[in-house]
């Protein structure tokens, strides 16, 4: 049985969810016209949940671990 080590996998999937959250905020944000009309808090409930949907499909394996 292959038992997974859980600090690597914590360790890469986290960065892997900060950066996919990172690239959500940019995203969210490029399609608001004007910086002043940004909806802040629909920036950072998008970027938080796409980092938790990041996370969970990471529970099915990262290229990472094999590094």
């Amino acid at each position: 049985m292959n038992m997974r080590d859980w600090k690597k996998w914590g360790r890469a999937a986290g960065i892997r969810a900060v950066k996919t959250m990172a690239q959500t905020a940019v995203a969210t944000i490029g399609t608001t016209a004007v910086m002043s009309s940004v909806d802040w808090k629909m920036v950072l409930s998008t970027a938080v949940l796409a980092g938790i949907v990041s996370v969970l499909t990471s529970v099915a394996g990262l290229p990472e671990e094999g590094e």
